[in-house]
């Protein structure tokens, strides 16, 4: 084999390597826990590679609840919050029964712990700090109740969402709503709740996206987010803007 066609080779792989791992990342499952967020090198929980549950074998969960509650900062952007608490919830849930990750958890005491933590946080925040406690404490709470029913259906987990605390009062989505609301509108709280309403599908699907698109500039991490995590309605922001009624003049 001549080096030419060797390194034709070898770039023909890399691109279906590429492309196979888009497609794991895009159609893997549950979207809060399946599709990763691009956060340009933004801190986050520890991670190992690109795939969705590349988690680190030597990660002491011991430390997630803490680990997890520094990262959300006021500062912390809303899209890294995203990826930080879909993190939190392979390590302290999706691990308990899924081979593929590489990370075992003995029980849902981290999952529970962090939860509870969350959510004394929202009750004692105020300012314009509650948006964002409100808002962590939503998404964590879907991100834990999408993971749910695969768990049960694939491993007989009959009590998980019980053991998770995650009875039908709580709804996190609500949360996330009120969130929005508090900020009088934010495009990335905005594709958050479009993930969210994608599974189980809600009617607000189409409104929470709209406005998210709306609020993309082109080339920012939120647009490029959304081109991620809804190529199946356009590969471009310009493609979603059309296809949601939206395209520029």
């Amino acid at each position: 084999m001549t080096r030419y066609a060797l390194r034709t080779l070898l770039f023909a792989a890399a691109t279906f390597t590429s492309i196979m791992a888009l497609h794991q990342t895009t159609q893997a499952g549950p979207p809060l826990l399946c599709r990763p967020f691009e956060i340009d090198g933004a801190r986050s929980l520890p991670w190992d590679g690109p795939h969705w549950r590349s988690v680190k074998a030597d990660y002491q969960i011991n430390r997630l609840v803490d680990d997890t509650l520094a990262l959300l900062t006021p500062e912390t952007p809303v899209i890294v919050r995203m990826e930080t608490l879909r993190r939190a919830a392979i390590y302290a849930v999706w691990s308990l029964n899924d081979r593929e990750v590489g990370y075992v958890a003995r029980d849902l005491s981290t999952a529970n712990e962090l939860l509870s933590r969350l959510r004394e946080r929202a009750r004692q925040a105020n300012g314009r700090h509650q948006a964002l406690a409100l808002f962590d404490i939503g998404y964590l709470t879907e991100t834990f109740k999408q993971a749910a029913p695969v768990m049960q259906e694939r491993h007989q987990l009959r009590a998980l969402q019980r053991d998770l605390k995650l009875d039908g009062d709580i709804d996190g989505y609500a949360s996330v709503i009120k969130a929005i609301e508090m900020r009088r509108g934010d495009a990335v709280m905005e594709f958050a709740a479009a993930i969210i309403a994608q599974h189980p599908r809600r009617a607000d699907l189409r409104a929470h996206l709209q406005k998210a698109v709306a609020g993309a500039p082109d080339g920012s991490l939120l647009a490029r987010n959304l081109v991620i995590h809804f190529n199946d309605r356009g590969k471009s922001v310009a493609e979603l803007r059309a296809q949601l009624g939206l395209a520029k003049n």
